[in-house]
């Protein structure tokens, strides 16, 4: 297999502790470097933006300096991996507020004529989305039908041209010992290997 140009995107909004989500995007970027791919990450939590209030902002405000490197980033990738815990049954409002101010026009999507929705800017990249939680994933996946994780799928990485998108969700994170969060560390080493 080819090297593969991997951007990580942690989303978890504590800057203060380490979670089980650092865990798996350090188990993640250790098995894809140690198999020749490049890495960069995003640490979103470390980041000082502001929250986009308006359509016009989105459309025609300046993209914030703290920012531009995130979105360089994106640009080089071949594949993104977002990490980030499940809260109130969604991402974490500050990883949302982050892909609204990357994924502006322009970037993310150009104007079309010919197409109402746009010309997708970011295709040629695939994606995985790793959600830990504190509710049995399999729960989420069947009787939630994991529609945050599925709106993330489609209506902003699909939007923009990401495809494929795979997922990992975890859950009953507060009920992992060392041998279930090694089962784990080890599940996303191999998929940083391979790239997936």
């Amino acid at each position: 297999m080819a090297a593969q140009r991997i951007v990580l995107i942690q989303g978890h909004p504590d800057v203060v502790s380490r979670h089980l989500g650092h865990a798996l995007e350090d188990a993640y970027a250790q098995g894809a470097e140690a198999a020749g791919h490049e890495v960069r990450r995003i640490p979103v939590a470390e980041l000082d933006f502001p929250l986009l209030r308006s359509q016009q902002a989105w459309e025609e405000g300046t993209l914030p300096a703290s920012l531009v490197q995130a979105q360089a980033d994106i640009a080089w990738a071949q594949h993104l991996v977002l990490f980030f815990p499940l809260w109130l049954g969604d991402m974490p409002a500050l990883l949302k507020g982050f892909l609204e101010q990357v994924a502006r026009p322009g970037f993310a999507f150009k104007a079309d004529a010919n197409n109402t929705f746009g010309k997708k800017g970011l295709t040629g990249r695939s994606a995985r989305v790793v959600v830990t939680m504190g509710m049995p994933a399999l729960i989420y996946r069947w009787y939630f039908r994991a529609h945050s994780v599925k709106n993330l799928e489609r209506n902003i990485l699909g939007f923009v041209g990401i495809s494929p998108v795979n997922e990992t969700l975890i859950g009953m994170v507060d009920k992992l010992d060392d041998v279930g969060v090694k089962k784990w560390t080890d599940k996303l080493h191999k998929l940083g290997a391979a790239a997936q």
